[in-house]
């Protein structure tokens, strides 16, 4: 998935003055799992997204290792992973999907993660106001009852980047 080219915007759709319709929610997903360097370098990997809902994988590497003493994956990659998940699960809360920032995210680490094995992470967006969506998130391995961690996080929407770099509308 990491290599799978981002489909360009469709022209032409009625009501959509630039003639450019938003990304799909597929599109954005593929974007957020691969296109960044960072979650290539990781090798992040989405399993399953549904409407406010996403699962990805961590598969795990010796380069992701924070204790070389005893091989246990840095727990800033799983506050990575986790905020990734949480960040996918609501784009793809709305329709188009839509920019988003992290407000907040807090983790509370349950367990040491075992050596050797991948790590997966699931969110779900609990509630959604208009400009704000709150989520709970796990991160586990072989069994989701067997947490690594478990997070809460609250994450706004931002819409459309403007063309002028943000900031206030030109006169």
């Amino acid at each position: 998935m990491a290599n799978d080219p981002v489909t360009p915007a469709r022209r032409g759709s009625k009501g959509d003055p630039e003639g450019k319709k938003p990304p799909t929610t597929e599109e954005m997903l593929r974007l957020i799992s691969g296109s960044t360097p960072h979650s290539r370098e990781l090798g992040l990997e989405v399993v399953h997204s549904a409407r406010g809902m996403a699962i990805m994988r961590l598969p795990w590497h010796e380069r992701l290792v924070g204790n070389p003493d005893e091989m246990v994956m840095h727990g800033g990659v799983v506050t990575t992973l986790l905020d990734s998940v949480c960040g996918m699960a609501t784009m793809s809360a709305r329709q188009p999907p839509e920019r988003i920032v992290t407000l907040d995210l807090r983790i509370d680490y349950q367990r040491p993660a075992t050596p050797h094995l991948d790590l997966f992470a699931r969110a779900e967006v609990t509630k959604m106001t208009r400009t704000i969506a709150f989520l709970s998130a796990i991160a586990y391995q072989d069994d989701p009852k067997d947490t690594v961690a478990l997070a809460t996080g609250t994450f706004m929407f931002v819409g459309k980047r403007r063309k002028n770099g943000g900031g206030k509308k030109p006169a």
